[in-house]
């Protein structure tokens, strides 16, 4: 076992071969099994933040695209005939499989969680669901049926992602930020977080609002307008409560056909009202 400097080093060294060179490095698995461990152990993350200001870890992303570029196409099974499930994959990135002591409930029914995704203990996961590499998923948050947290996502805690919601994974370009979902934060169904938006904690996304770098919301409680810029992502902010709304086009040919096009709106800020209506309920756990 190496010490994180020494890994870290490794892994950017590995990084930076041609794929021939790579293929002739004996100990690049050894290295990279050391990577993926301490992914799955949640002692690794792709974004942190620090200093109140969420960071991209440049080597971790690294270490990642490293595991695609060292794996082969292998068949992988899941569970013992009549119900076992195959899948093809790359060898360095298997299914991940978990005991009581992990503390994390995954309901049967077809939910994959992939190997360099952590999941801390509390975590719900309903099925079908899925989890991609370097996603982190903190304490008590909920994973609702058919909801993806895409590569590198970042989920805190008690965090609900309601049933079909999408959180956008991200692995290229390696200095790309990905989704991030603070604290206590409400990710209602059929919504879709895309290209490294961060909703901060307690915010409330209505069902269906969609979010993406191209997509200005607009906060009609303080008369704002937040987008994505060249130096920061798309920001939700703290406690926003976010609903699909429209707004209208602006040319005769549009206004002649009375067309609006999709816009997020924040219409409140949340209050005791909306805290209890996005309460976890406690039985379920």
């Amino acid at each position: 076992m190496h010490d994180r400097n020494a890994l870290r080093a490794e892994i950017e060294r590995l990084a930076s071969l041609g794929l021939d060179e790579l293929r002739r490095e004996r100990e690049a698995r050894t290295y990279f099994a050391e990577f993926l461990n301490l992914l799955n152990k949640g002692e690794l993350r792709a974004a942190e933040k620090i200093g109140g200001k969420w960071q991209v870890n440049h080597w971790v992303k690294k270490g990642i695209l490293l595991g695609f570029r060292l794996g082969e196409l292998r068949k992988i099974e899941v569970g013992s005939e009549p119900k076992q499930l195959t899948f093809i994959d790359k060898d360095t990135y298997p299914v991940r499989h978990y005991s009581e002591t992990d503390r994390v409930r995954i309901v049967p029914g077809g939910t994959a969680i992939r190997s360099g995704a952590y999941l801390a203990p509390s975590v719900v996961v309903m099925p079908p669901a899925y989890v991609n590499v370097g996603a982190y998923v903190d304490e008590g948050a909920m994973i609702d049926s058919h909801a993806l947290v895409g590569s590198c996502a970042q989920v805190g805690k008690r965090v609900h992602l309601s049933a079909a919601s999408q959180l956008g994974g991200v692995l290229e370009p390696v200095g790309a930020l990905p989704v991030i979902v603070e604290d206590d934060a409400m990710i209602g169904g059929n919504c879709g977080i895309y290209e490294g938006t961060i909703i901060e904690e307690k915010a409330v996304i209505g069902t269906g609002v969609i979010l993406n770098g191209s997509t200005p919301v607009y906060d009609v409680v303080n008369g704002r307008i937040y987008r994505k810029t060249d130096e920061q992502p798309l920001i939700i902010p703290k406690g926003a409560v976010v609903v699909a709304g429209a707004r209208r086009v602006k040319n005769d040919f549009a206004e002649a056909h009375g067309l609006s096009i999709y816009a997020p709106i924040i219409i409140k800020y949340r209050d005791e009202k909306t805290d209890k209506a996005t309460t976890l309920e406690e039985l379920l756990r």
